[in-house]
């Protein structure tokens, strides 16, 4: 567990990787799995670099622990959408759900938060993981969603095998309810697409499995 922004894949391995994609029809290019993106010290070079090369969507999924940092911003303001996890609405749930190091407080990472929506002008979401340790403050996090303002909020619940169980889509429709003044979808109302990866093996790595 780490803060320290590093190069961990270089930017020429990642364009490499861009280069050799088949010719098939994609939506996003998109930041995620196995670890954060905005550690990755030269983000903002590679997404430059893919952007010269080409025409579809850059998306960054981050856990918005270095929103606060200049740098990162900088880096984040060249995408055309981020997607910024929230499943907390105060220190104690922070560290029982996401289990932050110890220099990344709620304070901190809500205010990052805050501060890059107001600078941020393309597509900006929430993601918000509800499980059983904060169900019950559904109202504190709508809350928290209507002082960002977000263009969407992702209501979500792990469905994907993991330690930690899904909520039923019954207590999902009941947390929606908090959000009904806001533009939000959850996991439950996306229509499931037959996907076929291009390297499962590539997939499974990146996803933290091997």
């Amino acid at each position: 567990m780490t803060s320290e922004r590093k190069i961990y894949v270089s930017t020429d391995e990642i364009v490499g990787e861009i280069r050799s994609l088949p010719k098939i029809k994609i939506d996003y290019l998109t930041f995620s799995g196995r670890g954060e993106p905005t550690l990755a010290k030269n983000l903002g070079e590679i997404i430059r670099k893919i952007k010269g090369l080409r025409n579809e969507k850059i998306a960054v999924i981050t856990n918005g622990s270095l929103l606060f940092r200049e740098d990162v911003v900088e880096d984040l303001l060249a995408t055309d959408v981020v997607l910024v996890k929230l499943d907390a609405s105060s220190q104690k749930l922070l560290t029982t759900i996401n289990r932050p190091i110890k220099e990344l407080t709620f304070d901190l990472i809500l205010a990052g938060i805050k501060r890059f929506r107001k600078v941020y002008k393309n597509k900006f979401a929430l993601q918000m993981m509800f499980v059983d340790a904060n169900k019950n403050y559904a109202v504190e996090l709508a809350q928290l969603a209507r002082e960002i303002k977000p263009d969407e909020i992702q209501i979500n619940t792990p469905l994907r095998p993991c330690k930690v169980k899904p909520l039923p889509k019954e207590e999902i429709d009941k947390i929606k309810k908090y959000f009904f003044d806001m533009n939000y979808i959850s996991v439950y109302d996306v229509e499931k697409k037959a996907i076929e990866p291009l390297s499962p093996k590539a997939t499974l790595k990146r996803r933290g499995k091997i």
